[in-house]
């Protein structure tokens, strides 16, 4: 059984579910379908038109308009008038007004700009949409072949006057062929003159004076001119000479003083010369609270009726200008008053004179001379009494300097740096000689050892037998003066340092002179690595020398020592040329310096007893 309502169309084959879309251009666009019949025929889809028919068909591109035209505005600018009844002086007004068409669907738009205090609601005149021409054409919409400078176009019974067209309106007409002519005068609107001759002669009730310092505020700010000056108060009972530091804070114009008070000056600790405010040019008295301030209040009634009356006054009558410094008043030698006292500006930092260069284009920042004082206070240390003999220099000194002993501070940045680490022991060991009258004393072995970390020496012997000397610990560690100097005084005296420690040198230790034969090899590979810090271990230093001693004699130097031998070219023992070169620069070069120079120079010269062919 069929029921009427599900009964099947006659003459339908596909019972299918329709699309809403087809494909047409490689784009999906709604398809509508028509059914003027039994089993539905779409009617044929037609391209939507583009650009007006000027255009041939052939040159349109295959892009519906919407998307060619998207986001495409042609702006006029215009005009229409409107009656002003009963009112005096004028007719009429003149309203500006902008109007928008829309590419993308021929739509149009109409605004009209704010105007302040105008009196009249403003805004969105024609919503965007498509307009109609005035009847009897009707049926027809405006176009863009219809707005153009020059033209009368009439929007829902508002006749406007296009006057003016932006840069892309001017192009886009341009190139569609149409002539866009140039712009015309826009007439003036009669109240808004007749309105700006009253306002000629008339002060406003309410005059706006606010002043916008946000832009400053966000260009300068944590940006700091820095001066240096002085105020020369000896004139009066108990004054001196103040040294300032001026401070100008370019974010809001204020200045702000500091002093500068040397320490143990027995005056107030108090540092701050003048709080951060801004600074009046002239001054007389003390100002009364508001003098400064940008509007004059005036009292129109009495205070009994309704609590007074207040009204802002527009002449500001008995308001006093006042001029404050800006940073164009202040230079290197110019006079500043605050508040009644003369400050002189001797000197700037850096970041001023940058600031003064880019602005004003100076360059001479020379600085302003200050007077000299005779009566400044000077600061100087005691001298130290001279010394006793009692412990060591640094403990009595320590002892002077401080009411309760204390015992002496020592070099820590020294000791941290060179104490022992790990397998560096920063310790300079060197084989020692005495040098003695006593024939058994010159057989005897001494191990000197010289501690970096605190320039300490101490001397230990090696027991030889049958000398009758035990050994061991000769000079136990410790610092150790040079001979010939006064102890008791207030200077501390000379003591030995690294600088003395080479193999040739003579020490003498509290009496006993000690000759420095060897050195072990931690102590000369330490010296030639730091080499800036011991020069006759530095091999550029000793190859000069030589060079510049052997600079006369070069020639003769090279023919009498050069080795002849084919197997041995370039080679010389170090016996023969420490002994050449003793010969030629005498004391000018050290044992020490010659054993660098071998070292730096070395070469195997030990023959084997039994080569390979030999033993095979």
């Amino acid at each position: 059984m069929l029921y009427p309502s599900y009964s099947p169309a006659i003459g339908q084959t596909k019972f299918h579910k329709s699309q809403h879309f087809e494909v047409y251009n490689n784009l999906p666009i709604l398809a509508e379908k028509i059914k003027p019949g039994i089993g539905g025929i779409p009617l044929p889809y037609t391209k939507p038109k583009k650009y007006p028919s000027l255009f041939p068909r052939g040159e349109v591109a295959e892009l519906p308009a919407w998307i060619a035209f998207d986001k495409q505005v042609l702006c006029f600018d215009a005009y229409f008038q409107e009656t002003a009844e009963e009112r005096q002086g004028y007719a009429y007004h003149v309203r500006k007004v902008k109007i928008f068409l829309f590419m993308e669907d021929g739509t149009v738009q109409v605004l009209e700009p704010t105007v302040s205090n105008s009196g009249i609601p403003q805004g969105t005149l024609i919503s965007r949409q498509r307009i109609p021409f005035p009847p009897p054409r009707n049926e027809d919409f405006y176009d863009i072949l219809d707005f153009n400078i020059g033209k009368e176009v009439e929007l829902y019974g508002r006749v406007y006057k296009i006057t003016n067209c932006d840069k892309f309106t001017r192009l886009f007409l341009n190139r569609l062929g149409i002539h866009v002519p140039d712009p015309i005068t826009m007439p003036p609107d009669p109240y808004t003159v007749q309105r700006e001759k009253m306002s000629e002669g008339m002060a406003p009730k309410k005059p706006n004076k606010f002043i916008d310092k946000l832009g400053q505020f966000l260009d300068f700010d944590r940006k700091v001119l820095r001066f240096y000056g002085y105020w020369d108060d000896r004139e009066s009972a108990h004054g001196m000479l103040h040294n300032l530091e001026i401070h100008y804070f370019l974010a809001d114009d204020t200045i702000e003083i500091k002093e500068n008070i040397p320490p143990n000056s027995g005056r107030d600790s108090g540092f701050m010369f003048l709080q951060r405010c801004k600074l009046p040019k002239m001054f007389q008295e003390l100002p009364t609270p508001g003098y400064d301030d940008q509007y004059t209040v005036l009292n129109v009634l009495s205070t009994g009726f309704l609590k007074g009356r207040y009204l802002v006054d527009a002449l500001n009558c008995g308001q006093q200008p006042v001029e404050y410094y800006k940073d164009c008043d202040l230079a290197i030698g110019a006079a500043i008053n605050v508040f009644n006292r003369k400050i002189v500006i001797t000197d700037c930092d850096p970041f001023t004179k940058e600031y003064y260069s880019k602005k004003y284009g100076l360059d001479d920042f020379a600085q302003h001379e200050r007077p000299k004082i005779e009566e400044e206070i000077v600061v100087k240390k005691p001298p130290l009494p001279p010394y006793n003999g009692y412990g060591t220099y640094e403990d009595s000194a320590a002892n002077c300097r401080n009411v309760i002993p204390v015992p002496p501070h020592r070099d820590f940045k020294k000791f941290l740096s060179k104490d022992r680490q790990g397998l560096d022991g920063y310790i300079l060991r060197f084989k020692a000689e005495m040098i003695s009258k006593n024939p058994a004393n010159k057989d005897r072995l001494f191990i000197i050892s010289y501690y970096l970390c605190d320039d300490t020496i101490s001397v230990f012997e090696n027991a030889r037998h049958n000398t009758g000397f035990i050994g061991g610990e000769f000079i136990k560690r410790t610092k150790i003066e040079k001979p010939g100097q006064d102890i008791y005084t207030s200077e501390p005296p000379k003591c030995y340092t690294q600088d003395d420690f080479y193999v040739g040198n003579i020490l003498n230790l509290y009496g006993f002179e000690f000759l420095l034969v060897e050195a072990d090899e931690y102590a000369l590979r330490y010296m030639e690595i730091n080499c800036t810090e011991f020069p006759k271990s530095n091999i550029i230093l000793i190859i000069n020398k030589i060079r510049e001693a052997l600079k006369p004699i070069y020639k003769q130097f090279v023919c009498e020592y050069l080795q002849t031998d084919p197997e041995q070219v370039g080679i010389i023992c170090y016996t023969k040329v420490s002994k050449v070169l003793k010969e030629i620069m005498g004391d000018n070069i050290t044992h020490h310096e010659l054993i660098t120079l071998a070292r730096h120079y070395n070469a195997r010269c030990i023959k084997e007893k039994y080569t390979k062919e030999s033993l095979r």
